[in-house]
Protein backbone atom coordinates (compact mmCIF):
# COMPACT_ATOMS: atom_id res chain seq x y z
CA UNK A 1 0.00 0.00 0.00
CA UNK A 2 1.20 3.41 -0.91
CA UNK A 3 0.87 4.89 3.72
CA UNK A 4 3.41 1.66 4.05
CA UNK A 5 5.73 2.36 1.25
CA UNK A 6 5.57 6.23 1.85
CA UNK A 7 6.25 5.13 6.02
CA UNK A 8 8.90 3.30 5.52
CA UNK A 9 10.73 5.75 2.71
CA UNK A 10 10.15 8.51 4.88
CA UNK A 11 11.63 7.14 8.23
CA UNK A 12 14.81 5.62 6.40
CA UNK A 13 15.57 9.76 5.10
CA UNK A 14 14.80 11.09 8.53
CA UNK A 15 17.02 8.37 10.26
CA UNK A 16 19.80 9.05 7.81
CA UNK A 17 19.04 12.84 8.23
CA UNK A 18 19.62 12.25 11.66
CA UNK A 19 18.70 15.93 12.97
CA UNK A 20 15.48 17.07 15.19
CA UNK A 21 12.65 16.49 13.29
CA UNK A 22 8.54 17.51 13.78
CA UNK A 23 6.99 15.34 15.66
CA UNK A 24 4.65 14.32 13.16
CA UNK A 25 6.22 13.12 10.37
CA UNK A 26 5.30 10.01 10.15
CA UNK A 27 1.39 10.65 10.60
CA UNK A 28 1.12 13.42 8.02
CA UNK A 29 2.84 11.09 5.57
CA UNK A 30 0.17 8.01 5.87
CA UNK A 31 -2.67 10.90 6.11
CA UNK A 32 -1.15 12.21 2.58
CA UNK A 33 -0.61 8.96 1.05
CA UNK A 34 -3.92 7.80 2.44
CA UNK A 35 -5.93 10.30 0.67
CA UNK A 36 -3.87 10.15 -2.52
CA UNK A 37 -5.07 6.74 -2.28
CA UNK A 38 -8.89 7.55 -2.10
CA UNK A 39 -8.73 10.52 -3.93
CA UNK A 40 -10.59 12.27 -0.91
CA UNK A 41 -10.96 15.42 0.55
CA UNK A 42 -8.00 16.20 3.73
CA UNK A 43 -7.77 19.52 6.09
CA UNK A 44 -4.64 19.15 8.34
CA UNK A 45 -4.88 21.40 10.85
CA UNK A 46 -0.66 22.71 12.30
CA UNK A 47 0.53 24.23 14.90
CA UNK A 48 1.40 28.54 13.47
CA UNK A 49 4.83 28.66 12.82
CA UNK A 50 5.48 24.50 12.19
CA UNK A 51 9.25 23.88 11.69
CA UNK A 52 8.91 23.83 7.63
CA UNK A 53 10.78 20.34 7.78
CA UNK A 54 6.91 19.27 8.23
CA UNK A 55 7.10 19.52 4.12
CA UNK A 56 9.04 16.28 4.14
CA UNK A 57 5.79 14.06 5.29
CA UNK A 58 3.90 15.99 2.58
CA UNK A 59 5.95 14.94 -0.11
CA UNK A 60 7.31 11.33 -0.04
CA UNK A 61 3.57 10.28 -0.17
CA UNK A 62 3.62 12.01 -3.95
CA UNK A 63 7.03 11.18 -5.15
CA UNK A 64 5.50 7.50 -4.98
CA UNK A 65 1.86 8.16 -6.11
CA UNK A 66 1.38 7.21 -9.71
CA UNK A 67 -1.83 9.62 -10.07
CA UNK A 68 -2.17 13.17 -11.59
CA UNK A 69 -1.19 15.85 -8.45
CA UNK A 70 -1.32 19.58 -8.73
CA UNK A 71 0.49 21.32 -5.75
CA UNK A 72 -0.15 25.45 -5.34
CA UNK A 73 2.36 26.90 -3.87
CA UNK A 74 3.21 30.46 -3.44
CA UNK A 75 6.47 32.01 -4.79
CA UNK A 76 8.15 31.46 -1.68
CA UNK A 77 7.26 27.79 -0.83
CA UNK A 78 8.21 26.86 -4.50
CA UNK A 79 11.81 28.46 -3.82
CA UNK A 80 12.53 26.68 -0.57
CA UNK A 81 11.01 23.17 -2.28
CA UNK A 82 13.37 23.69 -5.45
CA UNK A 83 16.00 24.39 -3.33
CA UNK A 84 15.60 22.69 0.16
CA UNK A 85 13.52 19.43 -0.08
CA UNK A 86 13.32 18.29 -3.30
CA UNK A 87 17.51 17.61 -3.34
CA UNK A 88 16.75 16.18 0.73
CA UNK A 89 14.74 13.67 -1.29
CA UNK A 90 16.88 13.03 -4.15
CA UNK A 91 20.07 12.45 -1.99
CA UNK A 92 17.62 9.06 -0.31
CA UNK A 93 17.06 8.00 -4.65
CA UNK A 94 13.27 9.49 -4.30
CA UNK A 95 12.65 11.29 -7.73
CA UNK A 96 9.90 13.89 -7.67
CA UNK A 97 10.39 15.71 -11.26
CA UNK A 98 8.01 19.14 -11.26
CA UNK A 99 6.50 20.91 -13.50
CA UNK A 100 5.65 24.73 -13.91
CA UNK A 101 3.30 26.46 -15.56
CA UNK A 102 -0.37 26.57 -16.93
CA UNK A 103 -0.25 24.23 -19.12
CA UNK A 104 -0.48 20.27 -17.79
CA UNK A 105 2.85 18.36 -17.48
CA UNK A 106 3.80 14.68 -19.17
CA UNK A 107 2.14 12.03 -17.40
CA UNK A 108 4.77 11.01 -14.25
CA UNK A 109 5.42 14.64 -13.03
CA UNK A 110 3.96 16.90 -10.20
CA UNK A 111 2.78 19.76 -11.49
CA UNK A 112 3.42 23.16 -9.37
CA UNK A 113 1.14 25.78 -9.63
CA UNK A 114 1.07 29.31 -8.51
CA UNK A 115 -2.04 31.30 -7.94
CA UNK A 116 -2.26 32.60 -11.02
CA UNK A 117 -1.38 29.75 -13.06
CA UNK A 118 -4.00 27.97 -10.97
CA UNK A 119 -6.52 30.22 -12.11
CA UNK A 120 -5.81 29.72 -15.86
CA UNK A 121 -5.40 26.08 -15.53
CA UNK A 122 -9.42 25.94 -14.08
CA UNK A 123 -10.33 28.21 -16.86
CA UNK A 124 -8.95 26.48 -19.19
CA UNK A 125 -10.23 23.52 -18.15
CA UNK A 126 -6.75 21.48 -18.27
CA UNK A 127 -6.84 20.42 -14.51
CA UNK A 128 -9.60 17.55 -15.04
CA UNK A 129 -8.79 15.17 -12.83
CA UNK A 130 -5.83 16.55 -10.68
CA UNK A 131 -5.99 15.77 -7.31
CA UNK A 132 -4.81 19.25 -5.56
CA UNK A 133 -2.68 19.54 -2.37
CA UNK A 134 -2.32 22.64 -0.97
CA UNK A 135 0.20 23.15 1.54
CA UNK A 136 -0.56 26.83 2.69
CA UNK A 137 -3.97 26.60 3.03
CA UNK A 138 -4.23 29.71 5.00
CA UNK A 139 -2.89 32.04 1.71
CA UNK A 140 -5.34 30.06 -1.10
CA UNK A 141 -8.16 32.83 -0.61
CA UNK A 142 -6.47 35.75 -0.42
CA UNK A 143 -3.81 35.06 -3.11
CA UNK A 144 -6.59 34.00 -5.36
CA UNK A 145 -7.98 36.76 -4.73
CA UNK A 146 -4.78 38.52 -5.42
CA UNK A 147 -4.63 36.13 -9.00
CA UNK A 148 -8.61 37.28 -9.69
CA UNK A 149 -7.46 40.99 -9.41
CA UNK A 150 -8.06 43.49 -12.36
CA UNK A 151 -5.65 46.46 -11.87
CA UNK A 152 -6.28 49.22 -14.17
CA UNK A 153 -3.86 52.34 -14.67
CA UNK A 154 -2.90 55.33 -16.51
CA UNK A 155 -1.65 53.10 -19.53
CA UNK A 156 -4.55 51.25 -19.77
CA UNK A 157 -6.81 54.21 -20.04
CA UNK A 158 -4.04 55.68 -22.99
CA UNK A 159 -4.42 52.19 -24.36
CA UNK A 160 -7.80 52.04 -24.47
CA UNK A 161 -8.49 55.51 -26.20
CA UNK A 162 -6.30 54.14 -28.87
CA UNK A 163 -7.93 51.14 -29.70
CA UNK A 164 -11.41 53.49 -29.90
CA UNK A 165 -10.51 56.50 -31.41
CA UNK A 166 -14.38 57.22 -32.00
CA UNK A 167 -15.00 57.27 -28.15
CA UNK A 168 -11.53 59.16 -27.31
CA UNK A 169 -13.24 62.53 -26.40
CA UNK A 170 -15.78 60.71 -23.96
CA UNK A 171 -13.34 58.44 -22.66
CA UNK A 172 -11.35 61.14 -21.26
CA UNK A 173 -13.84 63.32 -20.15
CA UNK A 174 -14.94 60.49 -17.79
CA UNK A 175 -11.41 59.68 -16.65
CA UNK A 176 -11.17 63.22 -16.22
CA UNK A 177 -14.75 63.06 -13.89
CA UNK A 178 -13.87 60.16 -11.79
CA UNK A 179 -10.26 61.62 -11.54
CA UNK A 180 -11.54 65.08 -9.54
CA UNK A 181 -13.91 62.99 -7.68
CA UNK A 182 -11.47 60.19 -6.32
CA UNK A 183 -8.67 63.26 -5.34
CA UNK A 184 -11.28 65.34 -3.42
CA UNK A 185 -11.94 62.84 -1.61
CA UNK A 186 -10.31 62.16 1.89
CA UNK A 187 -7.52 58.76 1.45
CA UNK A 188 -6.21 58.18 5.00
CA UNK A 189 -3.15 57.21 5.53
CA UNK A 190 -3.48 53.97 3.17
CA UNK A 191 -4.37 56.48 0.27
CA UNK A 192 -6.60 54.86 -1.30
CA UNK A 193 -10.82 55.71 -1.97
CA UNK A 194 -13.72 53.31 -2.21
CA UNK A 195 -15.25 53.40 -5.68
CA UNK A 196 -18.95 53.39 -5.60
CA UNK A 197 -20.75 51.43 -8.43
CA UNK A 198 -22.82 54.68 -9.30
CA UNK A 199 -19.14 56.13 -10.04
CA UNK A 200 -18.62 53.27 -12.55
CA UNK A 201 -21.24 52.85 -14.20
CA UNK A 202 -21.54 55.20 -16.75
CA UNK A 203 -18.23 54.13 -17.92
CA UNK A 204 -19.54 50.48 -18.40
CA UNK A 205 -22.27 51.73 -19.88
CA UNK A 206 -20.55 53.55 -22.69
CA UNK A 207 -18.18 50.29 -23.41
CA UNK A 208 -21.07 47.59 -22.82
CA UNK A 209 -21.71 49.22 -26.54
CA UNK A 210 -18.03 49.30 -27.95
CA UNK A 211 -16.13 46.77 -28.56
CA UNK A 212 -12.99 45.08 -28.67
CA UNK A 213 -11.90 46.11 -25.74
CA UNK A 214 -8.09 45.51 -25.02
CA UNK A 215 -7.21 43.87 -21.96
CA UNK A 216 -7.60 44.66 -18.84
CA UNK A 217 -11.12 45.91 -20.15
CA UNK A 218 -13.11 42.90 -20.56
CA UNK A 219 -12.30 40.58 -17.22
CA UNK A 220 -13.01 44.81 -15.97
CA UNK A 221 -16.49 44.49 -17.70
CA UNK A 222 -17.20 41.35 -16.49
CA UNK A 223 -16.42 41.32 -13.10
CA UNK A 224 -19.86 44.07 -12.97
CA UNK A 225 -22.30 41.42 -11.11
CA UNK A 226 -22.45 41.54 -7.06
CA UNK A 227 -19.49 40.04 -4.97
CA UNK A 228 -16.79 42.45 -5.95
CA UNK A 229 -15.03 45.83 -4.92
CA UNK A 230 -13.40 48.70 -6.22
CA UNK A 231 -10.96 50.94 -4.90
CA UNK A 232 -8.35 53.58 -5.82
CA UNK A 233 -4.50 54.08 -4.55
CA UNK A 234 -4.00 57.35 -4.80
CA UNK A 235 -0.44 58.91 -5.43
CA UNK A 236 -1.12 62.40 -4.21
CA UNK A 237 1.91 63.79 -5.32
CA UNK A 238 1.10 62.92 -8.91
CA UNK A 239 -2.50 63.24 -9.02
CA UNK A 240 -2.40 59.88 -10.05
CA UNK A 241 -4.53 56.86 -9.07
CA UNK A 242 -5.12 52.98 -9.82
CA UNK A 243 -8.11 51.38 -9.81
CA UNK A 244 -8.39 48.04 -8.40
CA UNK A 245 -11.01 45.58 -8.62
CA UNK A 246 -10.80 41.95 -6.48
CA UNK A 247 -13.87 39.58 -5.41
CA UNK A 248 -14.69 39.33 -1.76
CA UNK A 249 -15.11 35.53 -2.49
CA UNK A 250 -12.70 34.08 -4.94
CA UNK A 251 -13.94 31.04 -4.64
CA UNK A 252 -17.13 31.67 -5.60
CA UNK A 253 -15.48 32.63 -9.03
CA UNK A 254 -14.05 29.86 -9.35
CA UNK A 255 -17.20 27.10 -9.06
CA UNK A 256 -16.41 23.86 -8.50
CA UNK A 257 -12.38 24.04 -8.53
CA UNK A 258 -12.54 22.22 -5.17
CA UNK A 259 -15.49 20.26 -5.94
CA UNK A 260 -15.58 16.76 -6.92
CA UNK A 261 -11.85 15.91 -6.50
CA UNK A 262 -8.79 14.90 -4.32
CA UNK A 263 -8.01 17.62 -1.75
CA UNK A 264 -4.70 18.14 0.74
CA UNK A 265 -5.44 21.25 2.20
CA UNK A 266 -2.56 22.09 5.05
CA UNK A 267 -2.76 25.06 7.02
CA UNK A 268 -2.48 26.91 10.83
CA UNK A 269 -5.76 26.46 12.01
CA UNK A 270 -6.87 25.87 15.66
CA UNK A 271 -8.88 23.87 16.79
CA UNK A 272 -13.03 23.56 15.70
CA UNK A 273 -12.22 26.51 13.28
CA UNK A 274 -11.40 25.62 9.66
CA UNK A 275 -11.32 27.19 6.27
CA UNK A 276 -13.16 30.36 5.81
CA UNK A 277 -14.79 29.15 2.33
CA UNK A 278 -16.71 26.23 3.94
CA UNK A 279 -14.82 22.86 2.87
CA UNK A 280 -16.68 20.03 4.25
CA UNK A 281 -13.79 17.45 4.15
CA UNK A 282 -13.88 14.01 4.63
CA UNK A 283 -10.80 13.46 6.85
CA UNK A 284 -10.01 16.12 9.06
CA UNK A 285 -6.63 15.85 11.38
CA UNK A 286 -5.16 18.10 14.18
CA UNK A 287 -1.21 18.18 14.43
CA UNK A 288 -1.02 21.44 16.36
CA UNK A 289 -0.12 19.59 19.42
CA UNK A 290 3.21 21.50 20.42
CA UNK A 291 5.96 20.35 22.16
CA UNK A 292 5.88 21.32 25.42
CA UNK A 293 7.08 24.68 26.01
CA UNK A 294 7.92 27.41 28.85
CA UNK A 295 5.08 29.61 29.08
CA UNK A 296 5.87 32.41 26.85
CA UNK A 297 6.54 35.61 29.07
CA UNK A 298 3.76 37.81 28.47
CA UNK A 299 4.01 41.96 29.16
CA UNK A 300 0.89 43.51 28.85
CA UNK A 301 0.20 46.03 31.81
CA UNK A 302 -3.78 47.16 32.92
CA UNK A 303 -4.33 50.91 32.16
CA UNK A 304 -2.69 50.89 29.25
CA UNK A 305 -4.24 54.25 26.68
CA UNK A 306 -6.26 52.90 23.54
CA UNK A 307 -4.23 53.15 20.10
CA UNK A 308 -6.53 56.47 19.20
CA UNK A 309 -5.41 58.08 22.33
CA UNK A 310 -3.75 61.77 21.66
CA UNK A 311 -0.99 60.13 24.20
CA UNK A 312 -0.66 57.15 22.61
CA UNK A 313 2.39 57.80 20.67
CA UNK A 314 4.52 59.24 23.71
CA UNK A 315 2.95 56.11 25.86
CA UNK A 316 4.58 53.59 22.58
CA UNK A 317 7.70 55.78 22.97
CA UNK A 318 8.20 55.35 26.19
CA UNK A 319 7.44 51.70 26.95
CA UNK A 320 9.69 50.84 23.87
CA UNK A 321 12.35 52.79 25.86
CA UNK A 322 12.33 50.50 28.92
CA UNK A 323 11.45 47.34 26.68
CA UNK A 324 15.05 47.75 24.38
CA UNK A 325 16.99 48.66 27.53
CA UNK A 326 19.02 45.83 28.29
CA UNK A 327 18.41 43.90 26.13
CA UNK A 328 21.14 41.90 23.75
CA UNK A 329 19.27 40.02 21.21
CA UNK A 330 17.12 41.05 18.26
CA UNK A 331 13.69 43.07 18.86
CA UNK A 332 10.94 43.52 16.58
CA UNK A 333 8.76 46.15 16.60
CA UNK A 334 4.91 45.71 14.89
CA UNK A 335 2.67 48.41 13.81
CA UNK A 336 1.17 49.16 10.87
CA UNK A 337 0.17 52.91 11.11
CA UNK A 338 3.38 54.21 9.17
CA UNK A 339 3.01 57.79 10.42
CA UNK A 340 3.32 56.36 13.87
CA UNK A 341 5.91 53.76 12.60
CA UNK A 342 8.31 56.10 11.26
CA UNK A 343 8.00 58.42 14.34
CA UNK A 344 8.85 55.51 17.08
CA UNK A 345 11.48 54.44 14.48
CA UNK A 346 12.88 58.02 14.66
CA UNK A 347 12.23 58.32 18.74
CA UNK A 348 14.06 55.03 19.38
CA UNK A 349 16.68 55.97 17.31
CA UNK A 350 17.08 59.07 18.81
CA UNK A 351 17.96 56.77 22.11
CA UNK A 352 19.32 53.74 21.15
CA UNK A 353 21.36 55.21 17.60
CA UNK A 354 22.42 52.98 14.84
CA UNK A 355 21.18 49.68 16.28
CA UNK A 356 17.58 50.70 15.31
CA UNK A 357 16.49 50.46 11.60
CA UNK A 358 12.91 50.71 10.35
CA UNK A 359 12.46 47.23 7.88
CA UNK A 360 15.86 45.97 8.13
CA UNK A 361 16.93 42.98 6.58
CA UNK A 362 20.79 42.69 7.57
CA UNK A 363 19.73 44.01 11.60
CA UNK A 364 22.88 43.83 14.37
CA UNK A 365 22.73 41.39 16.63
CA UNK A 366 21.17 43.67 19.36
CA UNK A 367 19.52 45.44 16.62
CA UNK A 368 15.79 47.03 16.69
CA UNK A 369 13.45 46.18 13.53
CA UNK A 370 10.60 48.56 13.33
CA UNK A 371 7.82 47.14 11.13
CA UNK A 372 4.41 46.56 9.74
CA UNK A 373 2.88 42.70 10.47
CA UNK A 374 3.08 41.70 6.84
CA UNK A 375 6.81 42.68 6.47
CA UNK A 376 7.69 40.59 9.31
CA UNK A 377 5.55 37.48 8.42
CA UNK A 378 7.35 37.64 4.91
CA UNK A 379 10.64 38.05 6.44
CA UNK A 380 10.19 36.16 9.67
CA UNK A 381 11.85 33.18 8.17
CA UNK A 382 15.19 35.20 7.12
CA UNK A 383 15.78 36.74 9.53
CA UNK A 384 17.49 36.16 12.68
CA UNK A 385 14.93 35.02 15.97
CA UNK A 386 13.93 37.93 18.03
CA UNK A 387 14.64 37.62 21.87
CA UNK A 388 11.25 39.94 22.41
CA UNK A 389 8.34 41.06 19.96
CA UNK A 390 6.77 44.25 20.59
CA UNK A 391 3.00 44.36 19.27
CA UNK A 392 2.53 48.26 19.13
CA UNK A 393 -1.28 47.65 18.14
CA UNK A 394 -3.16 44.48 17.45
CA UNK A 395 -3.00 43.17 14.20
CA UNK A 396 -6.88 44.11 13.40
CA UNK A 397 -7.65 45.24 9.83
CA UNK A 398 -8.80 48.36 9.65
CA UNK A 399 -12.11 48.87 8.03
CA UNK A 400 -10.61 51.84 6.48
CA UNK A 401 -8.78 49.37 4.22
CA UNK A 402 -11.81 49.33 0.95
CA UNK A 403 -11.53 45.86 0.62
CA UNK A 404 -11.90 45.01 4.52
CA UNK A 405 -14.85 47.51 4.58
CA UNK A 406 -16.52 45.67 1.90
CA UNK A 407 -16.25 42.13 3.32
CA UNK A 408 -17.11 43.71 6.49
CA UNK A 409 -20.45 44.98 4.78
CA UNK A 410 -21.38 42.15 3.11
CA UNK A 411 -21.29 40.32 6.07
CA UNK A 412 -23.84 43.00 7.81
CA UNK A 413 -26.01 42.69 5.27
CA UNK A 414 -26.47 38.71 6.24
CA UNK A 415 -27.20 40.24 9.95
CA UNK A 416 -23.49 38.15 11.15
CA UNK A 417 -20.76 39.25 13.58
CA UNK A 418 -18.54 40.43 11.13
CA UNK A 419 -15.79 41.43 13.91
CA UNK A 420 -16.07 37.62 15.49
CA UNK A 421 -16.43 35.78 12.24
CA UNK A 422 -14.05 37.74 10.19
CA UNK A 423 -11.27 40.62 11.65
CA UNK A 424 -11.05 38.93 14.72
CA UNK A 425 -10.03 35.44 13.78
CA UNK A 426 -7.69 36.83 11.06
CA UNK A 427 -5.96 38.91 13.53
CA UNK A 428 -5.56 35.75 15.73
CA UNK A 429 -3.82 33.80 13.05
CA UNK A 430 -1.51 36.72 12.25
CA UNK A 431 -0.60 37.00 15.84
CA UNK A 432 -0.34 33.46 16.09
CA UNK A 433 2.07 33.01 13.43
CA UNK A 434 4.12 36.33 14.51
CA UNK A 435 4.67 35.40 17.74
CA UNK A 436 5.72 31.60 16.62
CA UNK A 437 9.69 32.68 16.63
CA UNK A 438 9.63 34.21 19.89
CA UNK A 439 8.62 30.70 21.37
CA UNK A 440 11.47 29.24 19.54
CA UNK A 441 14.43 31.51 21.15
CA UNK A 442 12.57 31.68 24.80
CA UNK A 443 11.86 35.39 23.91
CA UNK A 444 9.12 37.23 25.29
CA UNK A 445 5.95 39.37 24.30
CA UNK A 446 4.90 42.96 25.08
CA UNK A 447 1.57 44.05 24.23
CA UNK A 448 1.30 47.82 24.30
CA UNK A 449 -2.26 48.05 23.11
CA UNK A 450 -4.66 49.48 25.67
CA UNK A 451 -7.51 47.42 23.93
CA UNK A 452 -6.06 43.64 25.16
CA UNK A 453 -7.39 44.54 28.61
CA UNK A 454 -10.14 46.65 27.98
CA UNK A 455 -12.09 44.82 25.62
CA UNK A 456 -13.93 42.02 26.30
CA UNK A 457 -12.62 39.98 22.77
CA UNK A 458 -9.30 40.85 25.04
CA UNK A 459 -9.72 37.37 26.64
CA UNK A 460 -10.07 34.97 23.18
CA UNK A 461 -6.38 36.73 22.24
CA UNK A 462 -4.93 35.98 25.56
CA UNK A 463 -6.28 32.51 24.95
CA UNK A 464 -4.82 32.43 21.51
CA UNK A 465 -1.48 32.93 23.43
CA UNK A 466 -1.49 30.30 25.94
CA UNK A 467 0.69 28.92 27.29
CA UNK A 468 2.04 32.25 28.62
CA UNK A 469 2.47 34.26 31.96
CA UNK A 470 2.50 37.38 33.33
CA UNK A 471 5.63 39.73 33.32
CA UNK A 472 5.09 42.30 35.77
CA UNK A 473 8.74 43.60 36.07
CA UNK A 474 11.01 44.30 32.90
CA UNK A 475 14.46 43.18 34.14
CA UNK A 476 17.77 43.56 32.10
CA UNK A 477 19.28 39.98 30.23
Amino acid sequence: MLEARAHHQLKALLQRGGEPRWPHHLTLSRLVARSLRRADQTLVRLAPGSDPSWLLGLLVPMALHQQPVAMVVSAGLRQRLLQVELPRLEAVGLSLPCWEGAQPPPAGQLWLLQHDQLVQAWRAGTLADYQLVVPEGELLEPQLREALAVVIDTSHWEQLRRSLPAASASLLELHERLSRRLLARPCGPLQQVAIAPEDEAPLRQLLSVLGPLPEPWPRWMASSRDGWTSWARINAALLQWQWHRQPLNPLAELPGLLEGRGLVLVGPWPQGQGPAFGLTPQVELCLADPPLLDPLPLFAPQGQPLPNAPHYAAHLLDQCRRLVLGQSGLTVVLLDDEGLRLGLTSGLAAEFGSRVGHELTAPESNGVICCSWSWWLEHQPRLPLPVQLVVATLPIASIEDPLTAARVAALRLQGRDWFRELLLPEALQRLQLAVAGVRRSSGRLAVLDGRLRRRGWGRAVLEALEPWVALTRLRPD
